[in-house]
């Protein structure tokens, strides 16, 4: 049955990703990426893509202090 479900892959603000059911309402505070598909396709771009697993604000407060 889940493999009848399709997902996004959302964002937040600290840029982290998940997925998130295409048939529910987008979870507050996060957005599309634009990537659609069956969990198996968005997990793998996710890991693709995701490449610094720190928060963005963790990144920020990293790159000032160098």
């Amino acid at each position: 049955m889940t493999d009848a479900i399709n997902f996004f892959v959302v964002i937040n603000d600290e840029e982290q990703y998940s997925i998130s059911p295409t048939h529910l309402p987008m979870p507050a505070g996060w957005r599309s990426v634009g990537v659609e598909g069956d969990k198996q396709t968005c997990l793998d771009w996710i890991e693709q893509n995701w490449t610094d697993m720190r928060p963005a604000s963790l990144r920020r407060r990293m790159s000032t202090s160098a």
